[in-house]
């Protein structure tokens, strides 16, 4: 539509003056042969400086000298095509004049007029992704991925930038401070022309149905009082004529995004710009001129344990967690695995937005009250008519660091979400959840079997930390074979007796030979079924991560049976950690007491600080484990976001 739109045909009529408006960057054509009054033969060419005229014939094209010498024949294949590199310093101060002759006439037998006046007209933005507003990029309506790649950003406008607003900037229709037009990407619409153009020609701004619910446009209005800022498309505006000003002229628009990519909803919005002419009375004005730009929705981005914390936020239930990691104690109110916290981000700014669970506990206004403000946004998926289980809190939402697969490469990781074992019919995140997850692109989900917890959590069986080296990070995995495999250990050294939960009630005082003997810790069937489940994850992690075994660094676990035949942790879980740079915050496991120190901490240790890591053992007994959680539930981290711009990537 838009190459069609550059392309017209404007009819002459002998006897007659034609006038009309040349877009600069277009083609018009006149048909010469059906424009000729009767007995005309050939024809000759007169026209001003700043026009191009070329003689197209059967598909060949000769351009003409300005001085109307030369002759052609009439022939219906015979058409003129004329350009124009200048816009017009007056209306019609252009021409093309048509002479018509008879076969041996040297005296014309009539003439035909075209005046036109053109104008440069360019619907702009910032399609090279560099924070400037260029004019007239040729790739401006279209939108490409990867470091070469083209096309405009926008954000969605999901911060609160004036405190009194109860929802999120882009709610509403209005703008109450220029902190707000800081969040929206420049539009600028170029003309250069005359100062009048003729009458019966309008310009007008205009976006598609489909997209009126995902963009809005914003103008500065200079009225006697001062600047104020106007919407004029978005939501039940389509259109906006913009009033022709002459000379060289530019208008700004502020554009900010509605909605983040989603279900039914690629993220691409287009703007359009056309010139209308008049035709005839009772006819709708005619487009002869569309210049069309593009824009992305920026996406969500989740960021990975690997990436520095900027702050700690944690669920006060008697938990202290000291980090050494500059950030000091950052001790705040949280409801557990309600939030998650990533990013969104366009070449001229970005700003950390939290995803609010459908699944809302006693805190459940937090994200609103106490996290949207001034660049810190919001969203949240809610389902309609899908039950909500506890596979929708986000301690089952973690995301991988970048990783390389099969040749593919993730530079901003991938998602990772529980679900229920294929063909179960069990638990699910929500659609609404998964789908928004899937829109975004940039960190292409993947689905574990969690469904056999309790709780059903992707936390509660696998974390990443950081490492230095070519891989930068290591995998921890739950192994409930790796703790049988330490505690027989021990036993043959002849800890069979070594005391587990040393100084707790009620469960102080508990011998391993014990707790190897309770039913739903031992019986076979079930210290299977847990482990295959472990195997099962850890196989889909390796071949979705481009994972190897050297990758994984298995944490001994111990699960035990409910009375719905579902597992949850015996002693606290220590993969369900806080990593705060190579601060590792982690469950104190309360294990087996080897000279009055716990072998899994020993055990532990010698995992991971030889990487660097830093381990400090957290009682969370009565702060999460009795309420089937740990650290990692009840806290959680804003980190910086990645260095690589999600633009760069090819999904």
């Amino acid at each position: 539509m838009q190459e069609m739109l550059r392309e017209r045909t404007v009819r002459l009529q002998y006897g007659s003056r034609v006038e009309a408006v040349y877009v600069l960057g277009t083609h018009l054509w006149t048909d010469v042969y059906s424009a000729a009054p009767a007995g005309a033969q050939t024809f000759s060419l007169k026209h001003s400086e700043r026009v191009r005229v070329e003689v197209v014939r059967d598909g060949q094209a000769e351009e003409v000298a300005t001085n109307g010498k030369q002759r052609w024949p009439l022939s219906p294949s015979t058409t003129l095509r004329l350009t124009m590199s200048q816009a017009s310093p007056e209306a019609s101060s252009d021409k093309v004049t048509v002479s018509y002759y008879e076969e041996e006439g040297i005296t014309p037998v009539d003439q035909a007029g075209l005046f036109l006046t053109a104008i440069e007209i360019s619907l702009d933005v910032d399609a090279d992704r560099d924070g400037v507003v260029e004019k007239n990029n040729p790739r401006k309506a279209s939108w490409t991925w990867g470091p070469e790649g083209q096309g405009a950003i926008l954000l969605v406008n999901c911060d609160r930038d004036t405190p009194w607003l109860p929802q999120e900037d882009c709610s509403d229709e209005k703008v109450y401070s220029k902190e707000d037009l800081k969040d929206m990407s420049q539009m600028i619409l170029r003309t250069r022309g005359p100062e009048h153009l003729p009458a019966g020609y309008e310009t007008v701004l205009y976006i598609s149905m489909s997209d009126s619910d995902k963009v809005g446009v914003f103008c500065v209005e200079n009225p006697f009082f001062g600047q104020r800022y106007v919407h004029i498309l978005g939501r039940r505006k389509l259109y906006h004529v913009v009033k022709y000003t002459g000379g060289s002229a530019e208008l700004l628009f502020f554009v900010e995004g509605l909605r983040f990519p989603d279900e039914g909803f690629s993220g691409l919005v287009s703007i359009h710009v056309s010139l209308l002419e008049y035709m005839a009375e009772g006819i709708p004005l005619t487009p002869i001129f569309t210049d069309t730009v593009a824009f992305r929705v920026a996406p969500w981005i989740m960021t990975p344990n690997i990436l520095p914390p900027v702050s700690v936020y944690v669920c006060w239930l008697g938990l202290r967690l000291r980090a050494r990691t500059g950030l000091g104690s950052c001790l705040f109110l949280l409801s557990r695995d309600e939030i998650e916290f990533g990013y969104i981000e366009a070449p001229h700014k970005g700003f950390p937005v939290v995803l609010d669970s459908p699944r809302d506990g006693n805190l459940k206004d937090f994200p609103v009250k106490q996290l949207l403000g001034p660049d810190f946004g919001y969203v949240t998926r809610e389902p309609l008519f899908e039950p909500v289980t506890s596979l929708d809190s986000f301690g089952n939402l973690e995301v991988s660091p970048p990783v390389t697969v099969n040749g593919k490469t993730y530079p901003l990781g991938r998602i990772l979400i529980g679900s229920s074992f294929p063909l179960s019919g069990g638990r699910r995140m929500t659609k609404v959840v998964r789908d928004f997850l899937q829109a975004q692109q940039v960190q292409a989900p993947v689905e574990l079997y969690s469904d056999w917890l309790t709780v059903g959590h992707v936390d509660e069986f696998m974390t990443f930390v950081p490492i230095p080296g070519t891989k930068k990070f290591r995998m921890l995995m739950a192994s409930t074979s790796a703790c049988y495999k330490l505690f027989r250990e021990k036993q043959k050294e002849g800890h069979g007796e070594a005391i587990m939960f040393k100084g707790l009630m009620p469960q102080a005082g508990v011998r391993w030979a014990e707790v190897s003997g309770c039913p739903s810790l031992s019986r076979p069937p079930f210290f299977r079924v847990a482990q295959r489940c472990l195997d099962w994850n850890r196989d889909i992690l390796k071949k979705e991560l481009g994972l190897a075994e050297q990758d994984i660094i298995d944490l001994p676990a111990l699960f035990q049976m409910d009375k719905s035949r579902q597992a949850r942790a015996f002693f606290p879980n220590m993969v369900n950690m806080i990593v705060l740079d190579k601060d590792l915050g982690i469950p104190k496991p309360f294990g087996p007491q080897v000279e009055e120190v716990c072998c899994l901490e020993t055990h532990v240790r010698s995992l991971l600080e030889p990487l660097g890591l830093c381990c400090t053992f957290v009682d969370d007994i009565s702060a999460y484990h009795k309420f089937l959680g740990e650290v990692h539930c009840g806290t959680n981290v804003r980190r910086q976001p990645f260095a690589f711009k999600w633009w760069h990537m090819e999904p």
